[in-house]
């Protein structure tokens, strides 16, 4: 089969061996693939963002079950899904029948594919790990990506009083209103804390999704309010930075890290289910969308991985096999 594997010399298209399901998986015949900011890491055969050397890059799709692993009861040939599931860039992609969800009547295989990562990782940090409470106020940091998005989405699903959205983007920033964002601010301001200190009377934000890290850190704790939570779910904007652990200790802060990376298949089936326990009326009914950017072929793989790169894109980027 065709696919989109990571090499030395970066991202590659190659015929590769077909996969093949194990007992829990599914066998897919993809048919929409979604880009993410950890495919780029894979890219350059980096084991550690989910794909080695080698085998297909991703982590999103959805397409249409041609097989099933003799413990799956919950799908069958011909169903349509959409997966968080590595080896995405390919024709054909496993997952386990955990890691996918049944594409509700009415919605495309290109929408479909932008929903499964952003809904899993957004409910788990702002609800589960984040422990929002309706009538909180929510910020979400780098909130123009297909992730962030879904992030003021659900934020708004879930009962929070008011939703501030991040972005160093004029264009995109003024676009966030759209997805239910009451202010959205520019994290390039040095004065940003300020601005959001004054649109919550002072107090600051109860509740963060963070996927920036780097030197935002502080500026972040900054606008946090007392007992606040800062739930780290990317570092698009460095790894390491100087912290200000005293503002940490007065403010008194919760700050935690996650990734799905080091997450066992129970847990990650757990967190899907808890999603849908939640959201999922709002799924079918449409109240949870991501608009998509731009749509490449499989075959110019190198070229959508460059536009993400190049970090001009509004939702979400999807390539089709």
């Amino acid at each position: 089969m065709k696919a989109a594997v990571g090499s030395e010399q970066g991202l590659v298209i190659r015929d590769v061996p077909q996969s093949r399901p194990k007992p829990t998986e599914l066998l897919v015949k993809v048919r929409a693939i979604s880009l993410n900011r950890a495919d780029l890491g894979a890219a350059r055969g980096d084991a550690s963002h989910g794909a080695p050397a080698g085998k297909p890059v991703g982590s999103e799709f959805s397409g249409e079950v041609v097989e099933v692993g003799a413990e799956v009861r919950n799908f069958k040939p011909g169903d349509h899904v959409m997966c968080h599931s590595p080896g995405s860039h390919a024709e054909y992609a496993v997952s386990d029948y955990g890691r996918a969800l049944p594409i509700p009547a009415g919605m495309g295989f290109e929408q479909a594919a932008t929903l499964p990562i952003g809904l899993n990782t957004l409910h788990n940090a702002l609800v589960t790990i984040g422990r929002l409470k309706a009538g909180e106020t929510v910020m979400v940091q780098g909130a123009s990506s297909g992730v962030g998005i879904i992030g003021l989405q659900v934020a708004r699903l879930m009962g929070a009083k008011f939703v501030i959205g991040t972005s160093t983007n004029d264009a995109r920033r003024a676009r966030l209103k759209e997805f239910g964002a009451d202010l959205a601010v520019d994290t390039r301001d040095p004065a940003w804390p300020e601005q959001v200190l004054k649109a919550t009377d002072g107090k600051g934000v109860n509740l963060t999704v963070d996927m920036l890290s780097g030197p935002t850190v502080s500026q972040t704790m900054q606008a946090t309010a007392l007992l606040g939570r800062i739930v780290n779910i990317g570092r698009l904007a460095g790894m390491k930075a100087e912290f200000d652990f005293d503002l940490h200790a007065r403010k008194r802060i919760d700050y935690i890290g996650v990734t799905f990376r080091t997450r066992t298949i129970e847990e990650i089936r757990d967190i899907l289910n808890k999603m849908r326990a939640d959201l999922w009326d709002a799924v079918c009914a449409g109240k949870i969308r991501v608009p998509i950017d731009k749509t490449f072929p499989l075959d110019e793989a190198v070229a959508a991985h460059a536009h993400m790169r190049a970090n001009a894109h509004f939702g979400k980027i999807i390539m089709m096999p």
